[in-house]
Order: structure tokens, then C-alpha cells, then sequence
């Protein structure tokens, strides 16, 4: 009787070693398939500008230089931010100059081509003046740019277009955008700034026309 229980004991014993070892050895999806699948953290929603400013700074950036421009517009008008995001986000191979056949490219050469944006600006119609602000691309305002002009209803507001380009100037580039939105919509100059521009000259820049703090 006692060889009978102990080799019922040694058999019990050996097939919990062989599932545990089982399950220490087994590969990565036949583990994840023992557990309870985590759920995917939920996706960043498009910033959306938040107060009761006047004023909105909306821009779109890339390589950052256009987002330190906004920052400090939006800090000196005491004014809303608000980032286009695109949809798809443009990848650094997407903005190669030398190659014909990248996304940024494409698109540059289509007038009809209007990269998606991610979210939307809450509360558009409370905002008297827009300041967009965005980079050169082949001589142009991107895509997107137009996307954002033609999602919303600038009739009576006052829109200011600035641009970071380290060579090529606002251009044809305002004016382009201009024909996007309502006739009645009032269009300040443009201007091109640097990578570096200080707070005190775009500051200086914003008396000369006119564009001031709404708080």
C-alpha cells in the first residue's frame, strides 16, 4: 500500500515540474497566450488649445523649428496654441529633398493634395486673429497648411501668416493661401523668420503691424 501511494505521489510530482517547465520555456506568444491580454494604451489626441484668448497661434512643425517660432508668438499675444497634426506623421525619408518620388514631394507638386489632419480646434468662432505659422517646402506652404484653411470659417477674422524658412522668403506662399479662404477674411503680410529668431524681434515685428495681446 505505501509503494502504491508513494508512486502515486512521485507521478503527481513530476507532471507539476513538466507544466511549470513548460511554461518557463514556452515562446513569447504561446506565454502571452497563458495571461490576459493588456489592453493597447489609448492614442494621444491632436492638441487642442484651451482659454479665452482672442487670439490663436495655430501651427505646423516637423523639425521643430517652426514650433519654437509659435511658442514664443503665442507667449507674447497671450494667445491659444494649437498644433496641426497630420494624420500620418511625415517621417524624415518623407521630406527628402533629393528624391522625386517622397511623400512631401508628391504632395508639393499637387495643388489638390490635403494630407489629413488628427483632431480639430474646439471653440474656432470665438478666436478674432490666427496666426499660422509653418516651413517652407519647395517654395510653398505644405499641404496641410491648405487642409487647415479649408476646415474652417476665417469670414471678419484677421489672419497672420509667418513662415520659417532658412533661405526661401514668405513668397507666393501667403498669397496662395489666401485665395483658400473667405474674401472677407483680413490678411496681414507675411513674414519669414529664421531658425533663432529671438522673442524680442518677432515682439518688435508684431508692434510694427499692429497685432497685440488680447489679455
Amino acid at each position: 500500500m505505501k509503494k502504491i501511494i508513494t508512486l502515486c505521489l512521485s507521478v503527481s510530482m513530476i507532471m507539476l515540474f513538466t507544466a511549470c517547465g513548460t511554461t518557463k520555456g514556452a515562446t513569447p506568444s504561446q506565454a502571452a497566450q497563458s495571461t490576459v491580454a493588456e489592453k493597447p494604451a489609448p492614442e494621444m489626441a491632436a492638441q487642442k488649445p484651451q482659454g479665452n484668448s482672442k487670439i490663436l497661434v495655430a501651427y505646423f512643425s516637423s523639425t521643430g523649428n517652426t514650433k519654437a517660432l509659435a511658442e514664443n508668438a503665442a507667449d507674447i499675444l497671450k494667445a491659444d496654441l494649437y498644433e496641426i497634426v497630420a494624420d500620418k506623421k511625415y517621417t524624415s525619408e518623407d521630406l527628402n529633398y533629393n528624391n522625386e518620388s517622397t511623400r512631401a514631394t508628391v504632395e508639393q507638386k499637387d495643388n489638390s493634395a490635403r494630407p489629413a489632419i488628427s483632431g480639430k480646434v474646439s471653440s474656432f468662432a470665438q478666436y478674432d486673429t490666427i496666426v499660422i505659422a509653418y516651413p517652407i517646402w519647395w517654395g510653398q506652404a505644405p499641404r496641410i497648411i491648405d487642409t487647415f484653411l479649408e476646415s474652417y470659417d476665417f469670414s471678419g477674422k484677421k489672419i497672420v501668416p509667418l513662415c520659417t524658412s532658412a533661405g526661401s522668403d514668405v513668397g507666393s506662399s501667403a498669397d496662395a493661401l489666401h485665395s483658400l479662404c473667405s474674401a472677407s477674411a483680413n490678411w496681414v503680410e507675411g513674414k519669414r523668420f529664421t531658425k533663432g529668431t529671438s522673442k524680442q524681434e518677432l515682439q518688435q515685428w508684431f508692434s510694427s503691424h499692429q497685432i497685440k495681446s488680447s489679455k
